[in-house]
């Protein structure tokens, strides 16, 4: 397979798609943020990956977590096709070592991916160390403006700290994933030069303030993901997400701003070229 739109796929698997998804697959669409890698996927990857042609899915972006887990990244691209990311995510900083950073600057040199990442500061889950993820960021951002590349950013509580870093560095490109600031952080972001991802949160009504990010931002300043094994949207809840749902979260969205989904499709779309340097449609 190695396409992501590989023909054999679509020919020999059907997934069980929700006929509002497959009404739209003439619309496409990219997943920003996919760990298409995932354990969670190892037993029907396959079939995931049908589901979301299926469903209008045109490509999906697959950032590393860390070193040991780079091969299982890299074989999503020479599998399906799908562009990656590399990088050492900000919740194993326990298990990065300060080798590993000069590990990944060579990876990055020698298979030259679209962006660094999975890649930020998260200070929300309990027990880790605040100065050491920095430490990690910093390296990481230093890499990104090394190869000019843009990053893909995980943040949870620390919107400012992560700012900060981006404007020391001077990296002013890249997606804020699974963003849920405030609307001046926002403000901030895009001044930045980056994109806010919104994916299967914003299904919730209770969610107030992504629901209120993702209908009143710049049309222009949003991308579209899943996040997918994790995030998944209302009607997966406490379930494995995957991409082919995007198309559902497109809807919503889409509902929630009173525009036509081709044209939240389109705009999109050309957002993630934009930010990430893709060439495909």
């Amino acid at each position: 397979m190695a396409g992501f739109l590989h023909p054999s796929i679509a020919d020999t698997t059907r997934g069980d798609v929700n006929s509002s998804i497959q009404s739209t697959c003439l619309t496409m669409f990219i997943d920003t943020h996919c760990h298409l890698d995932a354990p969670e996927f190892d037993a029907d990857r396959d079939e995931v990956v049908a589901r979301a042609q299926e469903a209008g899915i045109s490509q999906m972006i697959v950032p590393a977590i860390s070193l040991p887990t780079l091969a299982a990244t890299l074989a999503m691209r020479s599998r399906y096709g799908c562009p990656v990311a590399l990088g050492l995510h900000p919740i194993y900083e326990r298990t990065h070592r300060d080798e590993h950073l000069l590990a990944l600057r060579n990876a990055i040199a020698q298979v030259q991916p679209i962006a660094v990442g999975e890649i930020g500061l998260d200070f929300f889950v309990a027990g880790l160390d605040a100065q050491r993820q920095t430490d990690i960021f910093a390296a990481q951002l230093k890499l990104a403006r090394d190869f000019d590349l843009p990053v893909l950013l995980h943040v949870r509580k620390s919107q400012d700290q992560v700012l900060k870093q981006l404007r020391r560095f001077g990296v002013r490109r890249g997606i804020a994933h699974a963003f849920n600031g405030s609307p001046q952080q926002a403000d901030a972001y895009i001044k930045q030069g980056f994109k806010l991802g919104f994916g299967g949160s914003l299904t919730f009504e209770r969610a107030l303030n992504i629901r209120r990010l993702a209908t009143d931002l710049p049309l222009e300043s949003i991308v579209l993901e899943t996040d997918a094994p994790d995030i998944s949207p209302s009607w997966a809840y406490m379930q494995r997400n995957e991409p082919a749902y995007l198309s559902q979260i497109a809807t919503e969205l889409a509902q929630l701003r009173d525009i036509s989904l081709s044209a939240l499709a389109a705009q999109t779309s050309a957002n993630a070229r934009e930010a990430l340097n893709l060439h495909f449609p």
